[in-house]
């Protein structure tokens, strides 16, 4: 059996062309080496396979090529590879601080590439730097790693650094086909496109899932074996998707989320390719950014179909809702339901970008054809209720006849006129006494109970002047109601006395309610009546604000027990009250011994301290 050479190894480039991908630094290279310009301490620096050390091999040997050797000449003699991550103590260094004092047998320049060289220690980091600044002249270093930033800026500043780049897609797609071609493997475009895209830009990364890939399913790559294999959601599941979404079909679109899911895909990667896929329908929807649409020229047309059944706005919006379910994702514990949920308010948005709209009727007119009563419709900008009669008066006259229920008093609703405008909504859910309709004829009924009024309901003219004026009799009843509330207004005369009273009573009931901390303000001062103004001091704002947030319950209570309406309170900020009530240790003591001088005889006595 023949040894097997993985493609990263049997394809790894010889040359500074076959490098895929890194045209400007392959030729900065190039011409270094051509004008003899190249530094002595170089750092590579990029993602994980990209090229790092390959070009780090090919210049170490395009450097000792005078055109004598052969062009297959490795000089293994004159390349040292020293892996940091395992050789990152101050001895390693020190044994290759001894190694590059001895010149090279074969070749012009000894090349040392010291790999991952961001886990070097720092004590090792340290001692390598006058030999990094000050290499003999048969000496350079190549250093390479993927985390720039863990390097000390001192090593930075001794090295030209070069900034590798991740792969393109098309670039990786390129290079898959070429060695496709060399294995004599057919393969769809379609499908080296999707093996580019899960290589998230690495080459290496690349070659390793073609070879699985050509293992699962031979010499023949297509897009349904790679996605089969690599367990990925190809673009016609997006589509089709998509497709549902346009078609506002919620059933189906939630059997066929379902059926991913039952392929084994997770929610987190469906819900982030779809928000991904909307992106590129909205890259499709202009000639300028098609380009930026990395797939193959097939599917790209078919992406360019579906978006033309889109608009800018719905695509808009569907980003910004996949992308919000994609966030709160992992914080969701339903977290189907959270995809669901963002499916149906995505199969919900018309193509203008707003989610459908029933008719804003509370009942549909054609429950009215009959004559039962007008259909009531809500205008959102005025905040009005406007009856089916006043929204046809532009096209047809009211006529005399309409008829509008009279209201029972189970339902607690008011029955208005169809010319009458309700200027407030929230007045319908106030109760209010039913209004009685007058007799018009000696043939009507008077009006009917709530026994009564299922049968048959009585009926009076919308536009008859008996309504009009009952409506300005119930204005002038709620009027009088007002006007009484405003004659039981009290203004009992009371002294500091009650008021004191008063005030300590309500300061026992905020104790018992647990609210000490307002108790103990009230307590530090007692307060003084002028007139209606109820007037206190604190020592500092802060006491001020957390009475002011009380005050309403307080000033009911004292009104109510005072038995006077017109009562207010002021409250001051006196800083110079605080002294009444923080006093000090001596303070104390002055005014125990102003009060008694014997207390300064009795301390003198006993020797006491204070």
């Amino acid at each position: 059996m023949e040894h097997f050479v993985v493609s990263a190894r049997k394809y790894r480039p010889q040359t500074f062309k076959d490098v895929v991908g890194q045209q400007a630094i392959t030729n900065t290279l190039l011409n270094a080496i051509e004008h003899d310009h190249l530094a002595q301490a170089l750092l590579f620096t990029g993602p994980r396979g990209v090229g790092k050390t390959t070009c780090a091999r090919i210049l170490a040997k395009m450097i000792n090529h005078d055109g004598t050797q052969q062009p297959d000449e490795d000089f293994a003699f004159n390349i040292f590879e020293l892996d940091a991550a395992s050789n990152n103590s101050v001895d390693d260094i020190r044994n290759l601080i001894d190694q590059v004092r001895i010149p090279p047998q074969v070749g012009k320049y000894k090349v040392y590439i010291i790999d991952e060289v961001h886990m070097l220690s720092a004590s090792a980091f340290n001692a390598f730097l006058k030999t990094l600044e000050e290499p003999p002249k048969h000496a350079i270093f190549i250093l390479a790693t993927t985390e720039k930033h863990k390097i000390i800026p001192t090593i930075l500043s001794r090295c030209q650094i070069f900034d590798f780049k991740r792969i393109t897609v098309t670039d990786a797609r390129k290079y898959l086909a070429y060695i496709a071609e060399q294995e004599n493997v057919k393969a769809e475009e379609d499908a080296l496109h999707i093996i580019a895209q899960k290589a998230d830009g690495a080459m290496r990364d690349a070659l390793s899932i073609y070879d699985r890939v050509v293992s699962f399913s031979g010499a023949n790559l297509t897009r349904q074996s790679v996605t089969e294999n690599l367990n990925v959601l190809d673009y016609e599941t997006y589509l089709n998707v998509t497709r549902l979404i346009l078609e506002h079909n919620i059933p189906e679109l939630l059997v066929e989320f379902n059926n991913i899911l039952s392929q084994g895909f997770d929610g987190h990667n469906f819900i982030s390719g779809l928000a991904s896929h909307f992106r590129d329908l909205l890259v499709c929807k202009n000639p300028k950014t098609i380009n930026l649409l990395e797939v193959g020229e097939t599917t790209k047309a078919n992406y360019f179909e579906q978006s033309q059944q889109t608009t800018q706005e719905f695509l808009l919006q569907g980003i910004e809702l996949a992308n919000d379910c994609d966030m709160k994702f992992k914080s969701s514990r339903n977290q189907r339901l959270l995809i669901e949920l963002c499916l149906m308010q995505l199969a919900s948005i018309n193509f203008d970008g707003e989610k459908k709209k029933s008719e804003q009727y509370i009942i549909p007119p054609a429950h009215f054809k009959n004559g039962n009563s007008p259909a009531v419709k809500i205008s959102s900008a005025k905040k009005e209720i406007i009856t089916e009669n006043e929204m046809s008066q532009d096209s047809a006259a009211p006529s005399p006849e309409a008829q509008v229920p009279v209201s029972t008093p189970q339902t607690s609703s008011i029955t208005t006129p169809a010319k009458e405008k309700v200027s407030e909504v929230s007045n319908l859910t106030t109760p209010t006494p039913a209004v009685e309709t007058p007799k018009e004829t000696s043939e009507e009924k008077p009006v009917a109970t709530s026994e009564t009024t299922t049968k048959t309901p009585e009926k009076v003219s919308g536009l008859s002047l008996s309504s009009i004026r009952k409506k300005r009799e119930l204005l002038a009843k709620q009027q009088g109601q007002q006007h009484q509330h405003a004659v039981e207004e009290k203004d009992t005369p009371f002294n500091e006395t009650q008021l004191h009273a008063a005030w300590d009573e309500y300061i026992h009931r905020i104790k018992n309610k647990g609210e000490k901390i307002l108790a103990s303000i009230m307590e530090t001062d007692m307060p003084k009546v002028n007139g209606h103004v109820i007037s206190m001091e604190l020592p500092n704002s802060t006491m001020k604000k957390d009475l002011e947030k009380g005050q309403n319950p307080l000033m009911s209570f004292l009104k109510k027990k005072l038995n006077n309406t017109f009562i207010s309170l002021e409250i001051h900020v006196n800083e110079q009250a605080a002294k009444k009530f923080a006093f000090t240790d001596m303070e104390k003591y002055n005014k125990l011994k102003e009060k008694n001088p014997l207390i300064e005889k009795l301390r003198a006595t006993f020797d006491l301290d204070i």
